[in-house]
């Protein structure tokens, strides 16, 4: 991974085709929110099935916990719409079988000349695409499990949804005054919330 990409930094704003062949930007596809991107070897790796399969699960707590999840992986436009099918995935997944992520990341998997694939990767971004954190998958037991992504997603949120707890005084006296701009959907978007607290 380039040496740049580290928690803190600016994950690059890919502009990829999804499933559909539609050209989507990841900051679209975050918006406010936090996000996970699975940086996949491909389709044809059993084990990104299979932290496919994981992720299903997680997906439906993604949704209404107001976070994203997207997989890049190096398949054509074909297969990776016949591996978001065929994993029932209702979450965005883009193509790039240029290597475009790969060679700007410095990510190619050189042990197998074969596929060229990504050396997998699975990062939690916080908005604004800033990473959190960062899990190498080369080994499949160095991807995250559901529950390391929960806590992860956990904490970004605590972090960046100013009314994460709203039993404080704070905010039961900011409410009070009507001043919700700190209150989710209401007011400010939260993309701008978070840019403020900065």
């Amino acid at each position: 991974m380039r040496s740049d990409i580290v928690p803190g930094a600016a994950f690059p704003d890919y502009e990829l085709p999804d499933h559909t062949g539609r050209h989507r930007k990841l900051s679209e596809l975050q918006g406010g929110d936090p996000m996970i991107v699975m940086l996949s070897r491909g389709m044809f790796c059993p084990k990104d099935r299979r932290q496919i399969e994981g992720l299903l699960q997680l997906h439906r707590e993604t949704e209404v916990g107001y976070c994203r999840l997207v997989t890049i992986s190096t398949d054509n436009l074909l297969e990776t719409n016949e591996a978001r099918s065929g994993a029932a995935a209702h979450w965005p997944f883009l193509s790039d079988p240029g290597r475009k992520v790969q060679i700007d990341l410095d990510i190619a998997e050189y042990t197998d000349p074969h596929h060229n694939p990504m050396i997998p990767h699975t990062l939690v971004l916080e908005p604004g695409l800033v990473v959190y954190k960062i899990y190498v998958g080369y080994w499949f037991f160095g991807r995250p499990t559901i529950e390391e992504l929960r806590l992860d997603l956990r904490a970004v949120s605590r972090k960046c949804r100013p009314d994460w707890d709203i039993t404080s005084p704070e905010m039961r006296e900011a409410w009070g005054r009507g001043d919700k701009a700190r209150f989710y959907p209401y007011g400010k978007t939260l993309a701008k919330v978070f840019a403020e607290k900065e």
